[in-house]
């Protein structure tokens, strides 16, 4: 395993230009660990978009299998990685092994997925139109379309999947995928991780014969302004904060050429508990909502906050079992120092709000997060008071009670977008509540029945995306095969000689990709 340096990775080399070194922490103790590395220089950042714009015409015009053999050759680093690597990213995150190890895997099972992307060619989007010469009153041109990446991708990694939503995670995943050579900002939390992850893809490239500047990483708190408005940059991808994101499309919109930012960014996923399902397994619920809540300490951007039900004796008896079982939960440490004061923050602000009341939680002693568990009057919702619609990333979820149906479904349209909502309902629930489901679908991008959102299933079907302020564009997803789209763009050939056309539009179909051929679906040469 190669010794962790701390440079920069730019167009294939390590660069070391500037003066800032930057320290990695052990998490639980807050011990420097012995890597330091080197704040990336403003002029290593434009290297390292211009190792990407160069890299950029010849990886985009690769043969889409050839950038599949890639995606799978760094799916086979990352699984080759040791115990070492675990206990290293154990040390800088406080995740436990085997939350590591599960990550990794669903790491490279991304490579792999976009791998069949690539393969099945679907990702194209290849439509025709042939031409019409004795269409009256106006013949028809030969028109076809497919779909090529928009150019290099400037990548921001998330402190809460070091490995999933990181360096190769799936935005980095998605966007070499399309063709795009990647920036990577390392983060701040995790950059030894950062570093042995950028090794296996680099160790990948060389391995596939992938042009230098493919993949590019860059560390330092102060780089991704610059980054964000570099001429070569084409798009970004980021995970983290309403704040940093908003900051990332406020940089791209004011650009002399505006790019799309694709930012994940703030999501209290309200689940919503209906009369029959506490009737017949109120217990039930209220442990699996709790294991929910509690899950890696809450540091999931799923995580249930808030907890939404109608006015009975039955969901007083629920929310009183909520609050016994918080009360039993243990204190657990977050993936590193930053963190544990946004979420203490986070509890302080809802302590002090005279309409919120404290139901369960211990003191906060240490350095170690205590779960919580809050009620807060309905109004402050229906009247828009934003600490209800704000994330408090940890262990903690809130509770509101509803009158009757008709508050409930104006307590879920007062609500912002969303990543998730959930309804825990018996089949009597959904006929007396069939409301409910289409106002939910304006509000988020994936509705649950009787689960718990934290837990994201990578596939072609998942999306991971909501309208604002849950993202930043809800038209695209962040996990699944379709987070492709965010890094392609359409081209449309009009009259263009067939040997000049891209193969997945010419009349042979020597790909043999199904395509949209006059209205049709056609996988046959025309």
């Amino acid at each position: 395993m190669p010794e962790i340096i701390g440079h920069n990775y730019i167009g294939g080399a390590r660069s070391a230009a500037g003066d800032i070194r930057l320290q990695s922490h052990d998490a639980s103790t807050g011990e420097a660990l012995p890597y330091s590395f080197v704040q990336a220089t403003v002029e290593e950042v434009d290297a390292a978009a211009q190792a990407a714009a160069t890299a950029y015409p010849i990886f985009r015009n690769l043969p889409a299998s050839r950038r599949a053999e890639f995606l799978e050759a760094i799916a086979a680093q990352l699984d080759a990685l040791d115990n070492d690597f675990v206990a290293l990213v154990t040390r800088e995150t406080a995740l436990p092994a085997g939350r590591i190890q599960g990550e990794r895997g669903r790491t490279s099972g991304q490579m792999r997925l976009f791998a069949q992307v690539l393969r099945r060619g679907d990702f194209y989007g290849a439509r025709i139109n042939r031409a019409l010469p004795e269409r009256q009153p106006l013949p028809r041109v030969d028109l076809r379309q497919y779909r090529i990446g928009v150019g290099p991708v400037a990548v921001f990694g998330a402190s809460n999947f070091p490995l999933a939503f990181s360096t190769a995670g799936g935005d980095t995943a998605a966007a070499l995928a399309a063709g795009c050579p990647v920036v990577f900002k390392a983060h701040s939390g995790h950059m030894a991780t950062a570093e042995r992850v950028a090794d296996a893809i680099i160790r990948a490239a060389e391995q596939t014969g992938m042009p230098k500047g493919v993949f590019n990483m860059i560390y330092g708190a102060g780089v991704g302004e610059a980054l964000v408005k570099h001429p070569a940059i084409q798009a970004v991808g980021f995970t983290g904060s309403l704040k940093g994101g908003r900051a990332l499309c406020d940089m791209a919109a004011a650009r002399k050429q505006p790019i799309p930012v694709f930012a994940e960014m703030s999501s209290i996923n309200p689940v919503v508990v209906l009369p029959e399902a506490l009737q017949w397994r109120g217990e039930k619920i209220a442990s699996e909502l709790v294991a929910s809540v509690v899950q890696g300490c809450g540091q999931f951007c799923t995580n249930p906050g808030l907890v939404i039900g109608i006015s009975s004796p039955r969901f007083s008896a629920f929310t009183a079992l909520l609050s016994t079982l918080m009360n039993e939960q243990p204190a657990q440490t977050m993936l590193n120092a930053g963190t544990f004061r946004s979420y203490s923050n986070g509890v302080q602000a809802l302590m002090s709000h005279p309409g919120i009341r404290h139901l369960a939680g211990k003191a906060q002693q240490g350095n170690q997060a205590q779960p919580h568990l809050f009620k807060a009057d309905v109004n402050l919702l229906l009247n828009g008071d934003p600490l209800l619609q704000e994330e408090v990333f940890g262990p903690t979820t809130l509770v509101v009670e509803v009158a009757d149906k008709v508050e409930l479904q104006r307590a879920l349209q007062s609500l912002h977008g969303q990543l998730t909502a959930t309804l825990i309902a018996e089949a009597g629930d959904l006929r007396t509540h069939g409301e409910l489901l289409p106002l939910l679908e304006q509000k988020v991008g994936r509705v649950l029945f009787n689960g718990y959102p934290t837990g994201v299933e990578v596939c072609d079907a998942m999306v991971h995306g909501g309208p604002y302020p849950a993202t930043s564009d809800a038209r695209g997803t962040s996990v699944g095969s379709l987070a492709i789209d965010r890094f392609l763009r359409p081209v449309c050939y009009q009259n263009c000689p067939d040997a000049l056309l891209p193969e997945a539009l010419q009349d042979a179909n020597p790909l043999g990709i199904n395509r949209l051929v006059d209205g049709h679906s056609h996988r046959e040469p025309l």
